[in-house]
Formats: C-alpha cells, sequence, structure tokens
C-alpha cells in the first residue's frame, strides 16, 4: 500500500517590508465594520508583536495612498493576518475598502511595526481599555494570551457606543467565559436604536466605573486604545490618582500626510529659499544611487525632504517615524534617526532607516 505523505513546505518568515497579499475573506462585524484577511501566495509565517500594525499601499481613483492598521488577529494563527476597519462617514480610505475590497483582490502592505505591544511590555497584572473599533490591537492582544494560554491576570473593559456597535462581542464572551482570570466589562453610551435592551454599564467610563470593573487598577499594566477625546479622558483619571504613567501604554498613529505634489512644491520653496541664506559648505550632499539623482540639502533637513526636492516618492504614511513605510537602506554616510518604534533594531544593524525622521550627519548614500 502507498502511502500519501504532504511535501514539505519552504516557509518564509515576516519581516518587516513591502510584501504582496491577496484578500481571502471578508466578515461583516458589526453594521459597519469589516475584517478583511490576508493571506501570501507563497506561504509566510506572519509574526508581529500582538498590538502592532500595518501600512496598506491602495490606489484610490489612480492616486497612491497609504493608510495604517492595527492587525486584528494574532501570530499564533500565522499563516494570515486580518485588519478590522469601520467605515467612517466621509473617511476616504475607509469607504473605500468596505466598497471595493474583496475576496481575491491583491495589495501591497508595508510591516509589521509599533511599540504599542504587548511582549515588549510582559506583565502578570494587565488592564486593557478600548474604545470603538479601537478595540483591534487590544483583540490581537487577547487572542494572543488566550491561544498561549498565558498566565495573567487580564481585566477587559470596551466602550461602545450602542449594543450593535459591539465588535467582536460573541468572540469576547467565548474567549472571557473559559478562563477565569480574564474579566470582561463592557460599557455602552447608550441603548440602540431599536431599543435593545442593556444591562451593563451604561454611560461614558469614569473612575466610578473603573473602580467597580478593575478596583486594582493601580497596580496593573494599561493597554489603551480608541479615538483621542477616549484616550484622553482615560489619562486624566490615572493621572488625578497619580498612577505611574510609565506602565500606561496607547496606540496612535499620527497624521495623514501630505499629498506629494504639495509637499515637492513646498520642499521646492523650501530649498530656494534656504539657498539664499546658506553657504554652500554648510550642505551636504545626499545620493539616491539607484534612481542615479542627489542634491545637496541643510543637515537639519530630512533624507525624505532630499528625496521630495528630486520628485523622488518614498513611500510614507505617518510622517513620524511610527509606521515604518519610508523605509530605505543606506550604504554610505550616517543619519540622526529619531523614530518612534518603526523601525527594528535589527533592521538598523543592516543599514536601514526610516526616511521621514532621519537627518544626514554629512554626505549620505542611500539605495533609492
Amino acid at each position: 500500500m502507498t502511502m500519501n505523505f504532504l511535501n514539505p513546505v519552504t516557509t518564509q518568515t515576516w519581516t518587516n517590508g513591502r510584501h504582496p497579499v491577496r484578500c481571502v475573506k471578508v466578515i461583516q462585524e458589526t453594521w459597519d465594520t469589516r475584517t478583511f484577511c490576508f493571506m501570501a501566495e507563497q506561504p509566510v509565517m506572519f509574526f508581529f508583536k500582538p498590538g502592532q500594525f500595518v501600512t496598506l499601499e491602495l490606489e484610490i481613483e489612480g492616486e497612491q495612498v497609504m493608510r495604517s492598521y492595527t492587525i486584528a488577529s494574532s501570530p499564533s494563527v500565522p499563516y494570515s493576518f486580518s485588519i478590522t476597519v469601520k467605515r467612517i462617514p466621509g473617511g476616504r480610505v475607509s469607504n473605500w475598502l468596505h466598497d471595493n475590497l474583496g475576496v481575491n483582490d491583491e495589495l501591497a502592505v508595508h510591516g509589521p511595526v509599533g511599540g504599542f505591544n504587548i511582549i515588549d511590555y510582559p506583565a502578570d497584572k494587565i488592564l486593557m481599555l478600548s474604545g470603538g473599533v479601537g478595540i483591534t490591537p487590544l483583540m490581537s492582544m487577547v487572542r494572543w494570551l488566550f491561544d498561549t494560554n498565558a498566565a495573567v491576570d487580564l481585566q477587559f473593559v470596551h466602550s461602545s457606543r450602542t449594543p450593535k456597535d459591539l465588535i467582536f462581542h460573541r468572540e469576547l464572551d467565548h474567549i472571557f467565559s473559559r478562563i477565569p482570570e480574564f474579566k470582561l466589562h463592557v460599557v455602552c453610551e447608550r441603548g440602540d436604536e431599536l431599543g435593545e435592551a442593556w444591562s451593563g454599564f451604561r454611560g461614558y467610563l469614569n473612575q466610578a466605573m473603573l473602580e467597580l470593573m478593575a478596583p486594582d487598577f493601580m497596580e496593573r499594566e494599561i493597554f489603551c486604545c480608541g479615538p483621542t477625546p477616549y484616550m484622553n479622558a482615560v489619562k486624566q483619571i490615572l493621572k488625578a490618582n497619580g498612577f505611574d504613567m510609565n506602565h500606561y501604554h496607547e496606540e496612535s498613529f499620527g497624521a495623514t500626510p501630505m499629498d506629494v505634489q504639495e509637499e515637492v512644491i513646498e520642499h521646492a520653496e523650501q530649498a530656494e529659499a534656504e539657498a539664499e541664506e546658506v553657504e554652500a559648505a554648510d550642505m551636504v550632499n545626499i545620493e539616491f544611487s539607484t534612481s542615479g539623482k542627489s542634491v545637496k540639502v541643510l543637515p537639519s533637513e530630512t533624507i525624505h525632504a532630499a528625496a521630495s526636492k528630486l520628485g523622488l516618492h518614498i513611500p510614507k504614511a505617518c510622517g513620524m517615524g511610527i509606521c515604518g513605510t519610508c523605509r530605505v537602506g543606506v550604504t554610505e554616510g550616517q543619519v540622526d534617526m529619531e523614530h518612534n518604534g518603526g523601525i527594528t533594531e535589527d533592521d538598523i544593524e543592516d543599514g536601514y532607516i526610516l526616511s521621514c525622521c532621519s537627518k544626514p550627519l554629512g554626505n549620505v548614500v542611500v539605495d533609492f
């Protein structure tokens, strides 16, 4: 009798960079929120730190658009990853994704990156606070803790507008019903329009609610994600109680990047003005070896700004050294890089920088 065995599969591990992926599933989570699941054509182990995010490279109406989204899935399910997107009224990218992205559609993603994650801040007692679609990075963390049987005392507090807006509600109920050390608390601002009964906490999260749900919140490592007013309210509560904010972590992507054409014009005008005031000897040369172009800039300018002066578009999303989209290699010279977690130490050792937050310390040659 002949036995059929699976052929061995050569599997690659996900690393920070640009990766083509295909949408393999779309899940309607709530009336205005969908989860998009992605895989690579060749097997890839999508390992990342729960809480990190990717940047989607999209083409909308003929224009390249970059937008960052937290990974909602857990690396414990390694051959795919997912993002969960709420349709925002007037939101260009969220509405485009809901209306256009379907199964078998292909796109590129950059990442994974992000300092907001549960791996870098291990703790025995954790408090997670989320508002609305801000639940996505915390859901990745919860799934990871659940799948790895982590010995963690977890209090999870989620705030939602109405019961019908609760994202991942059934899955959360399932997870938190199976582990006694995991406690789930849900706050709804109000009942929904259909008059659905809600017997839980109602209104906005405040200190009285927090003390009822997690009376020992001062002793916990806290992870928070939600709308800016929500996170500000949480921080006010914590600071009023003298909480050590070194144990508070929040997610924030930063501002939306400028339009590329406007950016080129702005930098060109800036260069013209600076040229009148600065001696040539004070400037440094930035060479882009792949493009065969070079430009002289002030040491106070970024590598990304230098590229823009030449009409070279290095993709970026956050402009703050968070998302990692603008990563490029430096083959000669050194830079001063002030990033916010968008690049790994291994990448830095390999000669990579984030162009949006790197300033030259002399002449530099960039592989772009």
